[in-house]
């Protein structure tokens, strides 16, 4: 099985051994690519784990999860960095994305700009700063399907909202 966050990796090989604890991301890039598998397996443990101390002391497993209620994630592009060597600093790094997901069978995107910071010798997720383009997509049938499978919309991620 491909991974979740459309590293065209599989599952087993990219983004499970982080959920699992057997590694940890090394990079912002890893960690938000795993932050994304996390939350289409709705593994609410991993994403709080995964907050930074100070974000994460306002939150709980029960609050993640009831947020995300009915929320389907679909796909993930990244938009930057173009690499996981790129990174602000040693312990700070930024991560442009892209993800699509639907709820009540609509597609959205939400387009973030989100930052990182290195905390007991791990990236942890901090904030993110939302991208005008985000909200509910007009994607006709025919069009392309953003996941990037080469397939119409309608043959592609339609069929999974």
């Amino acid at each position: 099985m491909l991974c979740f966050c459309c590293s065209n990796k599989p599952y087993s090989e990219c983004c499970e051994p982080k959920h699992s604890g057997a590694t940890i991301a090394q990079s912002a890039q890893a960690l938000m690519r795993s932050r994304f598998s996390a939350y289409c397996l709705s593994n609410w443990a991993y994403i709080l784990k995964t907050y930074a101390k100070k974000q994460r002391a306002s939150l709980s497993e029960q609050a993640l999860e009831e947020s995300a209620s009915g929320t389907k994630w679909l796909a993930l592009s990244v938009v930057s960095p173009l690499s996981d060597t790129q990174q602000v600093s040693a312990t700070t790094d930024q991560v442009e994305f892209k993800a699509y997901y639907a709820v009540n069978h609509k597609p959205y995107l939400m387009h973030e700009t989100s930052d990182f910071v290195m905390e007991d010798n791990e990236w942890r997720y901090t904030t993110g700063i939302m991208h005008n383009d985000s909200g509910l997509l007009k994607t006709g049938r025919n069009d392309p399907c953003f996941c990037d499978s080469g397939k119409k919309f309608k043959q592609c991620c339609l069929k999974r909202i």
